[in-house]
């Protein structure tokens, strides 16, 4: 059973870093998309950054120039580790981010990590 798993949220000042990460297991993952999303209370869930297994990468206008989305273990591997190193956060990239992979057709997400950017 695919499993979804990320981590490294957490509270930093406007101007800071933070590095999310995120894992995936339970398949053996060859052609996928991997990417973040992030929902701010009130709002839609948005695309912040999404990552295929050929490595095309694509980002929202918000984000862009700001974060990088990276990954290890590029195919055919059992384990998928993925990236999103944020710069220059400001309050308004304050949401909980989710990972999402598509695989063989289905949609996993991960459970959500919280970023707030807060003086």
């Amino acid at each position: 059973q695919v499993q979804v798993v990320e981590s490294g949220g957490g509270l930093v000042q406007p101007g800071g870093s933070l590095r999310l990460s995120c894992a995936a297991s339970g398949s053996i993952f060859s052609i996928y998309v991997m990417g973040w999303f992030r929902q701010a209370p009130g709002k839609e869930r948005e695309l912040v950054a999404r990552i295929t297994s050929g490595g095309g990468t694509s980002y929202g206008d918000s984000v862009k120039g700001r974060f990088t989305i990276s990954r290890d273990n590029a195919k055919n591997t059992v384990y998928l580790q993925m990236y999103l190193q944020m710069n220059n956060l400001a309050p308004e990239d304050t949401a909980v981010y989710y990972c999402n992979l598509q695989h063989r057709g289905l949609d996993y997400w991960g459970q959500g990590t919280q970023v707030t950017v807060s003086s």
